[in-house]
Order: structure tokens, then C-alpha cells, then sequence
């Protein structure tokens, strides 16, 4: 009886030692469980903000400076976005038939050539004053077969409330557009406009017909 009892008093102390291990196990599982999700939730909230940055930084017009209202207004012909082109122009609503005429055949320019993207290769300053800055870019339409499409604007942009935006055309007054006209051909004997001319001609010698081909389109 006395042996008897101490098997069933050892067999029965034993049991809470082993459901307490047991315990301890589930809680040990829950808890890398729960570590587990918390690491997969903050990687994705991470992951989340992450892509939101990038969305941000991705889209958008810059005006912080000429050549960044200059550069949106480009990218967003490009990319077919009326609406950012509207904002280069510092106008969203009400927008004159002559801006309008203006985005529509900048849109349908590079729709004819079927652009798949843009590269810009620069955009600086040519003149500042306290009317306008005249600023110049240079860029290359990535057509579908590859080839590079060589390009060259020039621009004339306004600082309003700490912000810069491209002149609409009926903004720019003659005395404007002369002074323009006058910076243009000094700028067209640096070296950036004769690389511009090589690398055009080179293009066009490539493509013999091509501008024809377009101003078919746009006709």
C-alpha cells in the first residue's frame, strides 16, 4: 500500500510538471507567433511608407526652381498628364483657348513619335531678370525601337508667391519674345546647341524621312 501510494502520488505530482512544460511550450510557440506577426506587420508599414515616399517624390510638378517647372512641364508632354502641364502653367480651371491649343499640340508632338520616355540630358539658365528667367533644355525622346530623338526648348518663367511657372504664350509680351530671340541666337554659338545640331543630324541622317513621317501625323 505504501509503495502503491508513492507510484500514485509520483505518477500524480508528475502530471502538473508536465501540463506546466506543456504550458510553457504553447506559450513559448504564441509568443515567436506574435513576434512573428509583429515583424511581418512592421516591415509591411515599412514597406508601406516606403512606396508612399517614393510615390511622392515620383510625381508632381516642381516649382522650387526654373529649371524644375521646366523639366515637370516636359515630363508631363511626354507622359500625356494635361493636368501637370496645366500646373507648370499656374493654371488648373480656367485656362485660355490659346494654352489649350498650345498642351493639346505639345501632347499630339510627342504622341506622333511614340515616345516611351524621356531623358533629359540639361536645363540651365540663360538669362534672369526681374520680369522672367529664360532657361533652355535639352532632351532626347526614347522612341520604340530604341532610338533617341534629339531636342531643344527654351522657356521663359515667371516667380510668383516663391514658386516658379512657365509663361503662358499670351503672356509673353513683344518686348519679351525679342529679348529672347536676341539670347537665343548667343546661345545657339555655345557648345550645347552645335552638340545638339551633331547629334540631330546624325539622327536624321539615320532616319532619312522621319520628319516628314511626323509632320504627316500632325497634318
Amino acid at each position: 500500500m505504501t509503495a502503491s501510494g508513492n507510484k500514485n502520488s509520483n505518477r500524480t505530482g508528475s502530471r502538473p510538471r508536465t501540463q506546466s512544460k506543456s504550458r510553457k511550450r504553447r506559450k513559448r510557440k504564441s509568443a515567436v507567433v506574435l513576434n512573428s506577426n509583429y515583424i511581418l506587420a512592421g516591415g509591411a508599414v515599412l514597406l508601406l511608407i516606403f512606396l508612399i515616399i517614393l510615390g511622392v517624390k515620383g510625381c508632381g510638378v516642381s516649382h522650387k526652381t526654373p529649371e524644375g517647372v521646366v523639366e515637370a512641364l516636359i515630363k508631363a508632354g511626354v507622359e500625356g498628364k494635361e493636368k501637370d502641364m496645366k500646373k507648370c502653367y499656374d493654371t488648373e480651371k480656367k485656362v485660355s483657348k490659346e494654352l489649350q491649343a498650345e498642351i493639346d499640340a505639345t501632347m499630339k508632338y510627342y504622341k506622333a513619335h511614340n515616345v516611351s520616355k524621356v531623358k533629359i540630358s540639361d536645363c540651365e539658365v540663360l538669362t534672369r531678370n526681374k520680369k522672367y528667367t529664360y532657361v533652355y533644355i535639352r532632351y532626347n525622346l526614347v522612341l520604340e525601337n530604341e532610338q533617341e530623338y534629339p531636342c531643344i526648348a527654351t522657356y521663359m518663367v515667371k516667380e510668383k508667391d516663391n514658386k516658379y511657372y512657365v509663361f503662358a504664350p499670351s503672356e509673353i509680351t513683344e518686348e519679351m519674345s525679342q529679348a529672347a530671340a536676341d539670347e537665343y541666337a548667343k546661345f545657339m554659338t555655345t557648345d550645347t546647341y552645335k552638340d545638339y545640331t551633331v547629334a540631330y543630324d546624325t539622327f536624321i541622317k539615320k532616319n532619312p524621312g522621319y520628319e516628314e513621317r511626323i509632320a504627316g501625323k500632325l497634318a
